[in-house]
């Protein structure tokens, strides 16, 4: 796909004016359209980087390994549980994340721009599918300290992937394998150490 004529942010603040009294996920996904994936890619690592209670990654992560599966099934839109997509939230609740989440949003965008990209194609997608697919294994298996760089990783890519820029997917690509090497290092770790102890 190429890049969208229309920036993230300039979407998002378009769906919150022209929202009725409530606002459904099936309708933000709608309008997000061919970067439904990556936007929602993006919201769901959120919680993951935030320091969160021991255990919660493996409830939290649940939903990067839904949809780094169905880009790596090749999907151009995201596919929600009837349930999940019917969901509605209040529009002065929207518009409240929104005015919130913009901003700083903004100054990624400056940063995240259309260039360089070569992760086109129905190959290219299903590959950064697969390879978010693994990292997001990697936020959901409890690992201490050991989920919190792949969850960047996926959250890099993701809007690298919505915008198309081929720098910052290839700059989030290499905090993955950063991060990979960090969670397995921790597990060898702690095998090694629970072996000694036996």
């Amino acid at each position: 796909m190429d890049a969208f004529p229309e920036k993230l942010s300039d979407v998002m603040q378009r769906l919150a004016l022209a929202s009725g009294p409530s606002i459904s996920l099936r309708e933000i996904a709608a309008a997000m359209d061919q970067r439904s994936l990556g936007a929602f890619l993006f919201i769901f690592s959120i919680p993951s980087i935030v320091p969160m209670p021991p255990g919660a990654t493996l409830i939290l992560g649940l939903p990067l390994l839904v949809i780094t599966a169905q880009i790596a099934i090749g999907r151009s839109r995201i596919w929600l549980p009837r349930r999940l997509a019917d969901y509605r939230m209040r529009q002065t609740t929207f518009a409240r994340i929104v005015e919130r989440s913009v901003p700083w949003l903004k100054r990624l965008e400056d940063m995240i721009r259309p260039r360089n990209w070569h992760f086109g194609g129905r190959f290219g997608e299903s590959l950064f599918g697969l390879y978010a697919l693994i990292l997001a294994v990697a936020v959901v298996v409890p690992v201490p300290f050991g989920n919190w760089l792949p969850a960047v990783a996926i959250a890099i890519m993701s809007l690298a992937y919505t915008e198309r820029d081929g720098n910052w997917m290839t700059f989030g690509a290499i905090v993955g394998i950063a991060g990979l090497a960090v969670a397995t290092a921790i597990v060898l770790g702690a095998g090694e150490a629970i072996s000694a102890i036996l």
